[in-house]
């Protein structure tokens, strides 16, 4: 079956020394040519820097303090509560 999710281009222009690199890189690594080598390289480094961004790293007590308050959320202030009356009005309006 044909792959037919619409496509998009990336033009770049860099030192042909790094573009040299990348072609032996692509070489040596066994891609079928530059362009599989940099999708793979680009796939790779954009999940990695979304993973690290999307992970939150807490110390010991940070993490005991974060549980402690899922655990045992304080009651609603006031502000709180209005907040969500508002809210509701406003979705209440909106239909």
């Amino acid at each position: 079956m044909a792959n037919t999710e619409p496509k998009a281009r990336i033009d770049l222009r860099l030192p042909v020394a790094q573009k040299e690199l990348f072609e032996r890189a692509a070489m040596l690594g066994g891609y079928r040519n530059l362009t599989d080598f940099i999708l793979a390289s680009l796939q790779k480094n954009a999940e990695r820097v979304v993973e690290e961004k999307n992970t939150m790293v807490l110390t010991d007590n940070d993490a005991k303090i974060f549980f402690e308050a899922l655990s045992n959320p304080p009651a609603p202030t006031a502000y709180a509560l209005e907040a969500v009356k508002l809210f509701n009005d406003y979705l209440a309006a909106e239909e």
